[in-house]
């Protein structure tokens, strides 16, 4: 062991240079393996750890990765040569859920799903919900402002962040935002830190806002001919005055495979070309929820081949399998690639038609879902396992360069519609290039001055985001 990692471990309670450990940091869910290995993973359990390594690595330059469950889907979180790894899943307390001022006070490795679960102890819930949420942890989300289905009503997660517990890359412990709900005493750095994917500073504690649980809710499952159709039924949705706790639309190729691995018929009631949407109400008693939902049946009734509505929470579940399995059923296909863009809601079907059309061009295969309430799509590149199986070895080759090609003209398709190259992943590796062009120079430029000022040594999560 090397002096310099000497002093480094000399601050630490569990750390490894092992081959195994420091190869997995390489990885996240993306599918992304970075350049070269780390020097070192380190578990840190204490904010106390985490300063330590933060000192460690600006004194000595040594570039750090900050890391949770590695569930990213962007390559944000992986950790390349040289690099040390911060991992900081073990930094799991909830160390509060107070029912009065409905917020919890959380360490960045607590799991979304755990902290949601122990919202509705109290009758609360914490809103965002990403698809990872079983397996995501609270410092992923906010390091990259995931989404989640019920964004449609309740936003990002940057809307439940009152306030964050921060080390510097010089090891110094900040906090920013308050408590309140309200707050604008000076620039919002709760927010600037919200989805910088690890690059300006070290997410340790987090003060989050609870919501209050749903009583009741209600669920709509609409079958379309066409994507064009589901994407104006979804606007009509948007402009009726209900807001949907959930409003997400699948593409025919997904029914296909959502049919193949749970036995429904979803694909052949909207034929080959067809959509569904799936829409969910809340309320505080059912028959609010029961009315936002019959309102929403009206709505999308006159351009849908058939719509279906619940109430009760069995059927309510077949209903959402729609959404709910659509990832499972493409993953058995193949390996995957997920991809984020968002764009005005009015160029919802243009979007999808122009993945279509990418997938045409690349000789790929592409599937969407969208969380059509903003506009969010997730284009999903599949690609077919040579043995038709499920392999380790497989998942971590290096991605066909024509699945990359496709990922560059999906993020093509959302600039020209005046999008965003991403909603809810990220930048991390895998957008830097687009995420320049969508900026320009000038912010770009901004953008850099910020993270110097921060990050003077540019040690935090090089090369990623910016």
């Amino acid at each position: 062991m090397s002096a310099d990692l000497q002093d480094l471990a000399a601050g630490l309670a569990d750390w490894s240079a092992e081959a195994s450990h420091l190869e997995a940091a390489r990885r996240d869910r993306s599918g992304v393996a970075a350049h070269g290995a780390p020097i070192a993973v380190v578990r840190a359990r204490t904010t106390a750890e985490v300063q330590h390594t933060a000192r460690w690595c600006t004194s000595t330059g040594t570039p750090l990765v900050v890391r949770g469950a590695g569930s990213g889907l962007a390559g944000a979180a992986t950790g390349g040569a040289g690099a040390v790894v911060l991992d900081l899943s073990a930094m799991d307390r909830i160390v509060e859920v107070d029912p009065v001022d409905q917020v919890a006070v959380v360490e960045p490795g607590v799991v979304t799903a755990v902290l949601d679960a122990a919202a509705a102890e109290h009758g609360l819930m914490f809103a965002p919900d990403p698809g990872s949420v079983g397996i995501s942890t609270i410092g992923g989300n906010i390091a990259t402002n995931a989404g989640g289905l019920r964004g449609a009503k309740h936003g990002v997660t940057r809307d439940a962040v009152l306030a964050l517990d921060v080390v510097l890359a010089d090891g110094r412990l900040v906090r920013v935002g308050s408590r309140t709900f309200k707050g604008v005493t000076g620039y919002d750095l709760t927010a600037l830190f919200t989805g910088s994917e690890g690059t300006l500073g070290i997410v340790v504690g987090a003060t989050l806002r609870l919501l209050p649980r749903p009583v009741a809710v209600a669920t709509l499952l609409a079958v379309f001919p066409g994507v064009r159709a589901a994407a104006a039924a979804a606007s009509a949705v948007v402009s009726s005055g209900v807001r949907p706790l959930i409003l997400e639309l699948v593409d025919g190729a997904t029914l296909g495979a959502v049919d193949e691995l749970e036995g429904t018929s979803l694909q052949v009631a909207g034929g080959p070309d067809g959509a569904v949407l799936v829409a969910q109400t809340d309320g505080s008693s059912p028959e609010a929820a029961r009315s936002d939902l019959e309102r929403l049946a009206q709505v999308v009734a006159p351009l849908a081949v058939s719509v279906e509505t619940r109430e009760d929470t069995a059927r309510a579940h077949e209903l959402l399998t729609a959404r709910r399995a659509a990832l499972p059923a493409i993953e058995k296909r193949g390996r995957v690639l997920i991809e984020d863009i968002a764009v005005p809601l009015s160029r919802l079907a243009e979007a999808v038609e122009g993945v279509r059309a990418v997938a045409a061009q690349t000789g790929t295969d592409i599937y969407v879902i969208a969380h059509a309430a903003d506009g969010n799509l997730h284009p999903i590149i599949a690609v077919p396992r040579s043995g038709g199986g499920e392999g380790a070895s497989e998942d971590e080759a290096p991605l066909p360069p024509e699945v990359l090609a496709a990922a560059d003209r999906v993020f093509d398709v959302a600039l020209r519609l005046g999008g965003t190259v991403t909603g809810e992943h990220g930048v991390g590796v895998l957008k830097r290039d687009h995420a320049a062009r969508e900026l320009g120079p000038d912010v770009l430029a901004l953008q850099h001055q910020i993270k110097a000022v921060l990050d003077p040594a540019g040690i935090l999560n090089p090369h990623k985001a910016l």
